[in-house]
């Protein structure tokens, strides 16, 4: 029973915070710069493929990009998820620790994860201009980071 309600918790938390993510992503970027869709899953897929090689794949690589993302997302909630059995500041203070969770996530994936993939990103986290930075930090530490803590929270009593 309790192996069956961690992965529910794990299941609904990556979905949600992948779900909002990748949401945002799509919007923010048409609404920027006039991305569609497609070209934002490509990109996750890019971090594997390389960025022609996504491009070039059309909607196959746009549906590994989408599996990509919530491979990852899935991934976060489960670290969570894991670390709050061991650290149960992370259940009783869910908004503080998804919060800051949210923003490791950032600084992991942006300043770790870009530059080993595909994309060879030599750009810090934080070279971004300053509209991008703060939606894309924004977007991790309440989307990704609370929207875990809060689910795990709910499910672990």
């Amino acid at each position: 029973m309790a192996k069956s309600r961690a992965l529910q918790t794990i299941l609904l938390a990556g979905l949600v915070a992948g779900t909002l993510d990748i949401t945002y992503a799509c919007v923010f970027n048409y609404k920027r710069s006039g991305v569609k869709p497609i070209s934002v899953l490509q990109s996750v897929a890019g971090g594997a493929l390389g960025p022609e090689a996504a491009k070039a794949g059309g909607l196959k690589t746009a549906a590994l990009g989408l599996a990509f993302h919530f491979l990852i997302a899935l991934t976060a909630a489960a670290v969570y998820y894991l670390a709050s059995r061991g650290i149960r500041f992370m259940i009783t203070h869910p908004v503080l620790s998804g919060l800051l969770y949210g923003l490791c996530i950032y600084l992991f994936m942006y300043g770790i994860v870009l530059r080993v993939s595909a994309y060879h990103s030599t750009r810090y986290p934080w070279q971004y201009p300053w509209v991008v930075l703060l939606c894309n930090v924004a977007i991790h530490m309440l989307g990704i980071g609370l929207s875990i803590a809060l689910i795990t929270r709910k499910f672990s009593k």
